[in-house]
Formats: structure tokens, C-alpha cells, sequence
């Protein structure tokens, strides 16, 4: 069997089967068809293709895999044709699913995760704070009170992706009786609540990022996620979703490989394609081992985590390496397509910029790194 990537040179993907290939074929082909051309246009205007929407609801994505491979393969094809749509993709079927299914009662659970898998009811993950993002376990700033039955939430969110066509916002507030983090589902829509854009972002551009005010919001005990009780339960679904953003790490440097190869086989210069000069060559094979390290690490976090092994070291160290590996392969990318590498017509200038956001989101490179060295050494370096 050969591999169902391009850029998947030990063949990963040959772990899937038929079936898991077929759903992911037919999501190649939304992409390529109805999503791959409106990226550009939108990327430089800012603006979100709202219009591909139902037809990647339609293919149903989280009700098809028999394994979490499966999971990890769909957020590396959403990748690798655009970070966005990805982002915007796993902001629901990751964060917020995730967020739910973990910190829910099995009766919230029940209740709600068959509508969030047909986008009937969909949520964003809100936990980054104007000024709080890194410190975010001991500096989170929003509050919420408790008063009889319902709870009032006060604060600010910001770089929340999705927020605006959301129906629900998981909020992250710190108990003012105990001081622990609680979470809540809050409707957009709610009295209190108020969204702004973000504007004149360089990274992620397709995506719509919010800042958010919460001022007096009147939330429900029964809104409350009932298993999050301290930012220890946060951290846990941040160890489980860390391994979607590497899958979209991974995912973003294929894209860039592949658009490279494409041009540098068409581009000639000095009489011949510039896919036959050496120097070309060698950064095409640097790209391509840069994306099969991280597949391989990927893959195999995914095995662990099925298994039911979730460390935190794990998980931020493929967040860290499949980041860094990212960085240098759509750096390279850009060098092979020469000038027109800072246009977006080849596709390699939208991955060069979006893979910033990536870079940074879902903890930093410093913060992971810390936490792989807290677990490597039995020391704690943070502050």
C-alpha cells in the first residue's frame, strides 16, 4: 500500500483503514474543490470563507474514524491546505469537544456532544486573557460569583478564534469563594457579553479572532462544566489538545513541502528547472525529513494517548518540536520559491505567515519546553 500523502515518506498513513482513507479522500476533495481556491482572496482580505462550512459539516468528519489516528490524519489534511480552516475545524471538533467531554457531567456529555459533532451547537475555547496568556495557570484574571443557582462572570478574553459564529463560549473564570478555576458555557448572545475583531493580524488571517467583555453575565449552575473544578482539570485538557495543534504543525509543513515541490518542478532558470540544482535539492530533503520527524512523533503521541497514556511532557514536547520543525521547513519553502514566495499565488506565503500563530498558540515554545524540562530533571523553572 503506498502512502496517501505525498510527504509521508515512511508511509504513516498506511496505518488507516480503507474506510478512514475513504472519508479522508472525500475531504481532499471538498478541500481542493470548494476550499483551495477561495484562500487567497480571503486571506489578503481578512475574511473568513463562511461558505465552505456545510460542506465539511456534511462529510460528517467526527462521526467516521475508528481511531484517533483518524483524528490526527484529518487535522493534517485540514493543515496542510490551509492553518485557518484547520484552526477554525479543530476549534470545535478539539478545544471545545474536548472541553465538554472532559469537563462535563456524563449528563452534559450526553446531552450535547452528538450536536457538537453536527455543528448544531458550537463552542470555542476560552481561556487566554488580555493579560494573561503564558501565566494564564496562576494569572487567569477573569472572576465568576456565585448567587443562588446562577453564577455572574466578570472579565476579558482575547485571540478567542471562532467566537463570532459561535454559538457558545467555554469560559475559564476563577471562583472568587475558592480561588480554583471553574469553566462555563456562555451563549454569545448573552446579555453582557461583547465581541470585537481582531484586526490587522499578519498570521491566521482567515481566521476570525476575537477580544471578548464579560460584564455581570448571568450564567446557570447548570451552564457550569461540572468537572472542572481547579486549573489542574484545565491542564488536563490542555495535555490532551496539545496533540491537535502538533497533528496541525505537522499538517502546515506538508502543505508548504508540497506547494514548494510543485513550483520548483515548473520554475526554470539557466536554462532548466530549478528542481535540478543541488542546493534546491538539498533543502527539498531537509522539508521533507523536517515533516516526517514530526509525523513520526505524532503518530506515535496519538498511539500513547489511545492507549490511555497522557503525560504532559509528551504532549508539549511534540507541540514544541513539530513547531520548531514547522518554522525551518515553510522557512525553506520560501527560500526555493524565491521572490514569488512572498506572493500568495504559490500558496508558500500564506503557510510562511500562518505558521507563526501555530508556533505560538496552545502554549509558547518557551512554555513547553519547561515543561518537558520540569519532567526531565525533577526541577520546576517556572517563575
Amino acid at each position: 500500500m503506498t502512502a496517501f500523502y505525498p510527504s509521508d515518506q515512511f508511509g504513516y498513513s498506511t496505518q488507516l483503514t480503507d474506510s478512514e482513507l475513504e472519508v479522508l479522500a472525500r475531504l481532499r476533495a471538498v478541500l481542493d474543490t470548494d476550499v483551495q481556491p477561495l484562500l487567497a482572496d480571503h486571506w489578503e482580505a481578512g475574511e473568513f470563507p463562511f461558505e465552505i462550512v456545510p460542506k465539511l459539516v456534511d462529510l460528517n468528519l467526527m462521526n467516521q474514524g475508528t481511531s484517533a489516528l483518524y483524528g490526527g490524519f484529518r487535522n493534517f489534511e485540514l493543515a496542510r491546505t490551509d492553518a485557518s480552516v484547520a484552526t477554525f475545524y479543530n476549534a470545535q471538533s478539539g478545544l471545545f469537544r474536548t472541553t465538554v467531554n472532559l469537563g462535563g457531567s456524563p449528563e452534559q456529555v450526553a446531552a450535547l456532544d452528538a450536536k457538537i459533532q453536527s455543528f448544531d451547537y458550537t463552542g470555542v475555547f476560552a481561556l487566554t486573557e488580555p493579560e494573561h496568556g503564558s501565566d494564564i495557570a496562576g494569572g487567569l484574571a477573569t472572576t465568576a460569583r456565585r448567587t443562588g443557582d446562577s453564577w455572574v462572570l466578570n472579565g476579558q478574553k482575547r485571540w478567542i478564534g471562532g467566537a463570532s459564529s459561535a454559538d457558545v463560549l467555554a469560559v475559564f473564570a476563577r471562583d472568587e469563594a475558592d480561588g480554583q478555576v471553574k469553566a462555563f458555557l456562555v451563549p454569545t448572545d448573552a446579555p453582557g457579553v461583547g465581541l470585537r475583531k481582531i484586526h490587522r493580524k499578519t498570521s491566521l488571517r482567515i481566521m476570525q479572532n476575537a477580544d471578548i467583555d464579560l460584564i455581570d453575565v448571568q450564567v446557570a449552575e447548570a451552564d457550569r462544566l461540572q468537572r472542572i473544578n481547579s486549573f489542574k482539570d484545565v491542564a488536563a485538557l490542555l495535555r490532551s489538545m496539545r496533540s491537535d495543534v502538533a497533528w496541525i504543525a505537522t499538517g502546515l509543513q506538508a502543505g508548504a513541502y508540497e506547494a514548494a515541490l510543485r513550483y520548483v518542478k515548473t520554475r526554470e532558470q539557466f536554462g532548466k528547472p530549478i528542481a535540478a540544482f543541488a542546493l534546491t535539492q538539498q533543502k527539498l530533503a531537509t522539508m521533507l525529513g523536517n515533516v516526517t520527524a514530526s509525523l513520526g512523533m505524532v503518530v506515535r503521541l496519538t498511539q500513547q494517548q489511545e492507549a490511555g497514556l497522557f503525560t504532559e511532557e509528551n504532549s508539549a514536547l511534540a507541540k514544541m518540536f513539530c513547531c520548531e520543525r514547522m518554522r525551518h521547513t515553510v522557512a525553506l519553502a520560501r527560500e526555493v520559491v524565491g521572490g514569488n514566495g512572498i506572493t500568495l499565488d504559490t500558496d508558500v506565503a500564506r503557510f510562511h505567515a500562518d505558521a507563526e500563530a501555530v508556533y505560538s498558540y496552545e502554549g509558547t515554545h518557551e512554555i513547553n519546553s519547561l515543561i518537558v524540562g520540569r519532567a526531565v530533571t525533577g526541577h520546576s523553572a517556572f517563575i
